[in-house]
């Protein structure tokens, strides 16, 4: 059985399916130990870990480290590698560098946009597919709501539509009103995964750094369970202020060598 199979179960059984980003080996482990069902090695990596502008600045390289590093963190996981921006012009294209991803230890992967013809191209060399519908952050210069009109929510579940029926695996479908994701996922047999599409889709997915507070800004679409961020920059206060009061390191940190040999070493001169 594939590792996406189980998802289908869990949508037919009503069962909730939780998915938080992960980029990092720690991470990864304590994400696969607290029961996440999916991580997702996205492009969100540049803006949240690399301090890069945009999504776009995500290379192929960048996707495939940071894969290796979640896999390392989690061996028994199911993963979701990005496909970057640019990498999947082509169903050739995207069929050769999504076999990269998934060398790397992505079991699925994920592109954005209605491309039925690189579902159907990936789904034919046996590889499982993510789509990812609504906001794009790759494309979308704004990040801004998506299918507000009658007129492009019907087209959202029409692509939806087409591409299930090219072979997807899973649908993520990013800030559109709850309305829209509740017929789409009700229209399509692939689970959907939501961020900032309300309470009907088939599971939720979320950027770990949002939901760990690691900066002050934040998001309509998120839960911030923890205040990473602060406890961060109050420990490393607290580190340079006993660094330059010289109350770290202390005894409880320090190594000393065996009586006898430090005789003997007292003794030599330099």
């Amino acid at each position: 059985m594939s590792k996406t199979a189980r998802f289908f179960d869990m949508k037919r059984e009503g069962r909730p399916i939780a998915v938080l980003t992960a980029y990092d080996a720690p991470t990864a482990k304590a994400e696969a130990e607290a029961g996440v069902d999916i991580l997702l090695v996205g492009d969100s990596v540049g803006m949240n870990m690399l301090g890069y502008a945009s999504e776009k600045e995500v290379t192929l390289a960048d996707i495939c480290h940071h894969v290796r590093a979640v896999r390392r963190g989690a061996p028994g996981a199911a993963i979701i590698g990005d496909l970057p921006y640019m990498t999947y012009e082509t169903p050739d294209m995207a069929l050769a560098n999504a076999r990269l991803v998934i060398e790397a230890g992505a079991d699925i992967v994920k592109f954005e946009g209605p491309r039925a013809d690189i579902v159907e191209a990936l789904v034919g060399a046996s590889i499982d597919v993510c789509c990812h519908l609504g906001l794009e952050p790759q494309h979308h210069a704004e990040k801004r709501f998506k299918g507000r009109s009658a007129q492009e929510a019907a087209q959202l579940v029409q692509n939806a539509i087409r591409l299930d029926e090219a072979g997807m695996s899973l649908l993520v479908l990013e800030l559109i009103p709850e309305e829209v994701a509740a017929k789409t996922s009700q229209a399509i047999e692939a689970p959907t995964i939501g961020i900032g599409a309300g309470r009907k889709t088939d599971g939720q997915v979320l950027v770990i750094c949002d939901v760990l507070g690691f900066t002050p800004a934040n998001f309509r679409h998120n839960r911030r369970y923890q205040e990473v961020g602060g406890l961060m920059s109050a420990a490393a206060k607290a580190y340079v202020s006993d660094v330059r009061g010289k109350s770290f390191p202390a005894e409880a940190n320090v190594l000393h060598m065996a009586k006898d040999e430090l005789e003997i070493f007292l003794k030599d001169k330099p």
